[in-house]
């Protein structure tokens, strides 16, 4: 039986995390791409030696160490590409091996929880694709609650984001977070029950 891969992404400040534990609390399995990312740059993480070897002095006590490689990237933006070229092949090996695991359980849908999902071509990986999003201000607001969040860093990482609008026209399903957290949870049921409905459709 094939695996539904819905795709999940969204700008910094969208709410993604938490509609993404929302499809967890559901039972869906879902693949943290991100969490991914921290295992490899801890301490034995496949990345470390590869990471110290292209940006020299960023590991720290055995694992790399953010606010070193950020300083390193900050000097030179081309490092971002090789950072890309180290990082983006261990995780999608990681993301394989979650996948053949959801197959060999018998899953109907698998939750990729992609933050880059456009910026690096995933899309054409993916059956489906969930873009969470929210109004300019409100993603705003809350980014700039975060700690040590600047007016600067937040258009940094806006720079390397494809724009809430243009991840929109190219998403199959929306679901905005600024209606409030139990409507996003009442979307996310939807949208499994749907899905698991064309799943069985398919089927038979």
């Amino acid at each position: 039986m094939s695996v539904y891969k819905l795709g999940l992404t969204g700008s910094i400040g969208m709410g993604k995390s938490t509609t993404a534990n929302m499809f967890r609390d559901s039972g869906i399995p879902v693949f943290d791409s991100d969490a991914a990312v921290h295992a490899l740059y801890a301490r034995g993480g496949e990345a470390v030696p590869l990471i110290e070897a292209a940006f020299p002095g960023s590991i720290e006590d055995g694992e790399v160490s953010r606010a070193k490689l950020s300083a390193a990237l900050a000097e030179d933006v081309s490092g971002f590409d090789r950072l890309n070229a180290i990082v983006h092949p261990l995780v999608a090996a990681k993301r394989r091996d979650f996948l053949e695991a959801a197959r060999q359980a018998g899953a109907p849908i698998v939750v990729l929880d992609i933050p880059l999902l456009f910026e690096t071509g995933a899309e054409t990986s993916v059956d489906g694709i969930l873009v969470v999003t929210a109004p300019e201000a409100v993603q705003r607001e809350r980014v700039m609650a975060r700690e040590g969040m600047t007016e600067a860093k937040f258009q940094q990482i806006l720079s390397r984001q494809v724009p809430d609008a243009e991840k929109r026209k190219r998403a199959d399903f929306l679901i905005d977070t600024s209606l409030g957290f139990e409507a996003a949870r009442k979307s996310v049921e939807e949208l499994i029950a749907g899905l698991k409905a064309a799943s069985n459709q398919s089927i038979h």
